[in-house]
């Protein structure tokens, strides 16, 4: 399965990659890990593959260092299979290669941030409900630290902005793009309703692909009194394979709202978002109905 380079690819890096991950079951071995799918079986149940190509192939990405083998019982042994460093820091690759796909293979070519509701990214948003969100799953959050994406004791409502514009400068044609438009007063609604939000024992998290440093000083500027997550490495964007848009240099999530329960699982998906005031309205009727249930 290992392929051997030839002297002129030796130095080439492309050639390099490709010969650890290039191949389509490794890449998507890789995209499975990412969303949570970790032991043989359930990786074989998600990629629908052989159990001799399944077992070849994580074979190669651990002895390349891409994955890593924990055990998670003793007897017999069973092994859950991890991303190490190196896999991790495949998943804003992997990320890329969809963006430009959702662009330029199954889109038109437009960079927007929006998705019309029935393309293939809308569908693979709305696929989320019913499915948990992987553990542990933390970022870098405005108030300092790393904060897990969902509450572990309260439903919680998880909006996806593209960027707020201060005190950090927007790229050139920010404007232009759309749905690019409207992350700070996105952020003004969710605070307006933060209150009954809380008095209800619901919880909101914001997230974009702005660094922390940029999101605290955001946040103390507006006064923004829940935390907003950092996703400038790609991590939950991979696990959840949201959509993104690239305006200048950065990818950018799209906008969107997911409602999930204490225990992990996406419970409510709005996207595309087009009315932001009628979504944030939607989102607290969904996240009631679980305080409810």
């Amino acid at each position: 399965m290992a392929r051997q380079l030839r002297d002129q690819d030796v130095t080439c890096s492309i050639a390099q990659a490709a010969a650890v991950v290039g191949d389509w079951w490794s890449l998507l071995i890789v995209r499975e890990v990412a969303r949570g799918h970790r032991r043989f079986e359930d990786l074989l149940s998600e990629l629908g593959i052989s159990r001799k190509i399944l077992t070849e192939r994580l074979k190669h990405l651990v002895d390349n260092g891409v994955l890593e083998r924990r055990p998670y019982q003793t007897s017999p042994i069973r092994h859950d299979y991890v991303l190490s460093e190196v896999g991790s820091a495949l998943t804003p690759v992997l990320i890329s290669m969809q963006d430009w796909a959702d662009r330029w293979l199954v889109g038109d070519g437009t960079l927007t941030g929006v998705s019309t509701p029935d393309s293939p990214p809308a569908q693979r948003v709305h696929s989320l409900v019913g499915t948990p969100i992987p553990h542990p799953l933390t970022l870098p959050a405005s108030g300092g630290g790393e904060l897990e994406v969902v509450d572990p004791s309260l439903p919680t409502v998880l909006f996806a902005y593209p960027a707020t514009g201060m005190p950090t400068p927007l790229p050139p044609g920010w404007n232009e793009v759309p749905g690019a438009v409207g992350c700070t007063l996105e952020n003004r609604l969710f605070k307006n309703v933060a209150p009954r939000f809380a008095a209800e024992g619901i919880a909101i998290h914001g997230v974009s692909t702005q660094r922390q440093d940029e999101q605290a000083a955001f946040a103390e500027m507006e006064g923004i009194p829940f935390p907003l997550l950092s996703d400038a490495d790609l991590r939950l964007a991979a696990a959840l394979r949201l959509p993104t848009f690239r305006p200048g240099q950065t990818l950018r999530l799209k906008r969107l709202i997911l409602v999930m329960d204490p225990t992990r699982v996406i419970r409510h998906v709005i996207f595309p978002v087009v009315d932001i005031p009628a979504a944030v309205t939607e989102a607290h009727q969904a996240a009631r109905r679980l305080t409810n249930a």
